[in-house]
């Protein structure tokens, strides 16, 4: 029987214990923390947003960065697989809008007993306040691990699951990549997805709170568009965020310099659907200030702040209203333009881009291609995907992938 260590009890930890004891081996499950699953417990503000119900290709497209190295993983754990491991430990789930998975509790620690029931079935040893100190290696394989306590601990085989560096207080410390640079793999720097972005100017600080529904965000970098999709976003303390803003965030270049961000405000409407509405209400509006009229197309909030933002006087009459004016106030609704100065820090981020190289895993198991009985899993591997349960199924798949694959490989 071999001897398997994993690293870490989130999501991918939780789900590579399981599956290599599944598949025979005697596993021990090393978390730092008190407790297993501490970054799941605040996933999807603690429903837990924690697959998606689509179909592999759909699944990928939404993946920006490494899609074609996750086939394998999700063709061992599929999203409906994960729905039924959990059903089955006694977590029920539901399909919700955008088809994002939650438990039917709609309470994340109901996923993390699942699991820790099935680890307990299936006879993993479970230690927590398990800190890290080393990885020894000798002749070209993992051999121990020393912990923080000073106990040694052999292996047959090491799965990292250590996660990336978001939510720093979840333990998400990046140990993972100080022992897969020590074991000889390539670490790409890791940088905030996922997260808000700040912004040059001041007036979408002045519209904290407000949200826009049904707007394109666009970002583009010279002409190259980098990401363009319609939903909804918020203004922060800070600048922008919501679901459009995270999302396009994940196809932030790093460093983000000359990056400009654009708002379609009215993308059911072309420009010149968009004038002729304009000359119409302005027409019918007579001497009515124009932050008045404008409040019957936009929020209030940015009603009274759209006329500056196109270089007029909130208070102009509509009746005063020229050709040219319209041409800017047109020109502004299709193409609101924000100056982005950078992205979140990490620790807002809901995951990392960067991590071991892909180029330096087997895909068909989640095995190191340097170190024999060493694998990876989870968000310690450069891969991300976009919010709606991804992150986490990626996290559950190559998880199981590298479970199973420790404990059947001969290495």
């Amino acid at each position: 029987m071999r001897n398997i260590l994993v690293i870490g009890g989130g999501a991918s930890g939780m789900a590579a214990a399981l599956f290599a004891a599944r598949a025979g081996a005697n596993v021990t499950l090393l978390e730092r923390n008190e407790k297993l699953g501490k970054k799941v417990y605040i996933t999807g503000k603690g429903r837990c947003n924690l697959t998606n119900d689509c179909a592999l290709d759909d699944f990928l497209a939404e993946v920006p960065r490494n899609p074609r190295f996750l086939y394998s993983a999700l063709s061992f754990l599929s999203p409906r697989d994960t729905m039924e491991l959990m059903t089955e430990n006694g977590c029920p789930v539901q399909v919700q809008r955008g088809q994002r998975v939650f438990p039917q509790s709609e309470k994340a620690s109901d996923v993390t007993r699942a699991l820790t029931h099935a680890l307990d079935k299936a006879g993993v040893r479970i230690r927590l306040n398990a800190g890290i100190r080393s990885m020894e290696i000798r002749n070209g394989r993992v051999q121990s691990l020393l912990l923080d306590s000073g106990e040694t601990l052999g292996a047959d085989a090491v799965i990292l699951c250590t996660g990336g560096y978001s939510y720093p207080s979840t333990g998400s410390t990046g140990d993972g990549y100080r022992f897969a640079a020590q074991a000889g793999h390539t670490v790409t720097p890791p940088s905030p997805v996922l997260v808000g972005m700040e912004t040059k100017e001041d007036w979408p600080r002045s519209l904290q709170g407000l949200s826009l529904k049904n707007v394109t965000l666009t970002l583009s970098r010279g002409k190259k568009t980098l990401y363009s999709n319609l939903g909804e976003m918020l203004f922060t303390h800070f600048g922008i965020s919501g679901p459009l803003v995270l999302e396009g965030s994940c196809h932030l270049p790093d460093p983000p310099e000359g990056v400009s961000i654009t708002i379609d405000l009215k993308p059911g409407l072309t420009e010149s659907q968009l004038d002729a509405r304009l000359l119409r209400d302005f027409a019918a509006a007579g001497k009515k200030q124009l932050r008045t009229e404008l409040s019957s197309l936009l929020p209030a909030r940015l009603a009274d702040q759209f006329p500056a933002l196109c270089g007029l006087s909130a208070a102009l009459s509509c009746s005063q209203i020229t050709q040219a004016q319209r041409a800017a106030l047109v020109a502004v609704l299709k193409a609101l333009p924000i100056s982005l100065r950078c992205p979140r820090p990490v620790e807002e981020a809901v995951v990392t881009r960067g991590g071991v190289s892909v180029r330096e895993i087997n895909p068909g198991s989640m095995a190191s291609k340097i170190i024999p009985n060493l694998y990876f899993a989870g968000e310690i591997i450069d891969v991300d995907a976009h919010t709606g349960g991804f992150n986490l199924q990626i996290a559950w798949s190559t998880g199981a992938l590298a479970g199973h694959s420790a404990a059947t490989e001969e290495t």
